[in-house]
C-alpha cells in the first residue's frame, strides 16, 4: 500500500501520514477502528489545533466483536413490510435491531417478509420459524391485511411482536377485530366507510390533503405508564421519540380497547394522543410505537424496546 499512498499524498500535496486507507470491513462500525489504527485522529487534532486525547474505544470494540462474533443464540426476526425488495426502506430499523443484537450478544437473522403473501390465511406457516415479528410504517392499502394476520398470527402464538407507526396502528385494528369484536374496524386510512373507525385522523389534520411537511414530524413526548413493559424498557416516566405520520388511534375507542384489555402504556402528555400500546401478558410480548423509536438507535445506546423485543425474542426461542 506505499506506493499508492505516495503517489496520491504527492499529487494532492498531502503529507503522506495524511492519506487515510478506507478497506472494505464485515460491519460499517468497524470502520472508527479501522481508522484509529492509522492515527486519523491525532492527525485531525493536529490539523484543528485541538488538544489530542486518547479515544476510549473499548466498549466500541466490544461491541463491534460481538457483531462479528456472538457468543449467543442466533434469533431470527421477520420483518412484513410492503418494501421489501428494496430493504433500504427500513435501513433505520435493520441498524436498531444490530444494535440491539450487539448489546445481548446475540447473533442476528433478518427474513424480509411481503406483507401481501399473507392476506387470506395464505403462507402463515413462513412465520413458524420466527423468533419475533416487526411490522414496520408505511403508506397505502396494499398488503395491510396480510400485516393484520401477521400481527394476529403472532398474538395468537405468542410470538414477540413489535409495531412500528403503522405497525401500532394495525396492532390496534387487529386487536379491535378479533379481540373486542369489532369485526368492522379499520383505519380510515384504508376504508373510509368502516363502522368502526379505530384509526383515524385527528381533526387537526382532517383538512389537510398533502402529506409531507403537514405530516406530526419531528420529537414529541410520551408519558408513560408505571408497571408496564414500555416503561420497564425505558425506567423512565418521561420520553422523546420521533414521528412521522399523520393517523392516530381514534380517542373515541380508547376506552373500549382498555375494557379488552389493551394496554395503553404512553400518552402524549397534552392532548392524550395514543403512543405505545402492549398486549396484556396472556398474549406474550406484544408492544406497537407511533413514534419511529428505530430513529435514535445507536450502538453504543440501543433504542430500550428494541432491546427488550429481542429480549422476548430469545426467551420465545428457549
Amino acid at each position: 500500500m506505499k506506493e499508492p499512498k505516495e503517489k496520491i499524498a504527492m499529487y494532492c500535496d498531502l503529507p503522506e501520514d495524511s492519506v487515510i486507507d478506507d478497506p472494505l470491513v464485515q460491519s460499517v462500525y468497524e470502520l472508527p477502528l479501522v481508522l484509529e489504527k492509522q492515527n486519523l485522529y491525532s492527525i485531525m487534532s493536529k490539523k484543528l489545533n485541538v488538544k489530542e486525547k486518547e479515544p476510549d474505544l473499548s466498549n466500541w470494540k466490544k461491541l463491534v466483536n460481538r457483531i462479528k462474533n456472538p457468543s449467543g443464540p442466533v434469533i431470527k426476526i421477520g420483518i412484513v413490510g410492503k418494501y421489501t425488495a428494496v430493504r433500504d426502506a427500513y435501513v433505520s430499523i435493520k441498524e436498531a435491531l444490530v444494535h440491539s443484537a450487539a448489546n445481548l450478544d446475540v447473533s442476528l437473522i433478518i427474513e424480509w417478509l411481503e406483507s401481501s403473501d399473507f392476506e387470506e390465511n395464505k403462507n402463515l406457516e413462513r412465520l413458524k420459524s420466527l423468533d419475533g415479528i416487526i411490522v414496520p410504517g408505511g403508506f397505502g392499502k396494499r398488503g395491510i391485511e396480510g400485516k393484520i394476520k401477521a400481527i394476529q398470527y403472532a398474538r395468537e402464538n405468542k410470538v414477540p411482536y413489535l409495531g412500528l407507526c403503522l405497525g401500532l396502528q394495525l396492532m390496534v385494528v387487529e386487536y379491535a377485530r378479533n379481540v373486542c369484536g369489532l369485526k368492522d374496524a379499520n383505519s380510515k386510512e384504508f376504508n373510509s366507510t368502516t363502522s368502526h373507525p379505530v384509526v383515524c385522523l385527528l381533526p387537526e389534520q382532517q383538512r389537510i390533503e398533502e402529506k409531507g411537511g403537514t405530516m406530526r414530524l419531528g420529537a414529541y413526548d410520551a408519558l408513560l405508564k408505571k408497571g408496564t413493559k414500555t416503561y420497564n424498557a425505558y425506567k423512565e416516566e418521561k420520553i422523546s421519540e420521533r414521528h412521522r405520520h399523520r393517523y392516530e388511534v381514534n380517542p373515541e375507542y380508547v376506552q373500549k380497547l382498555e375494557e379488552g384489555e389493551l394496554i395503553i402504556s404512553g400518552v402524549h402528555p397534552k392532548h392524550n394522543i395514543v403512543e405505545i400500546v402492549e398486549w396484556p401478558d396472556k398474549f406474550g410480548f406484544g408492544i406497537a410505537t407511533q413514534p419511529h423509536i428505530e430513529l435514535k438507535s445507536r450502538l453504543e445506546n440501543p433504542a430500550p424496546i428494541f432491546v427488550e423485543f429481542l429480549k422476548f425474542a430469545k426467551k420465545n426461542k428457549n
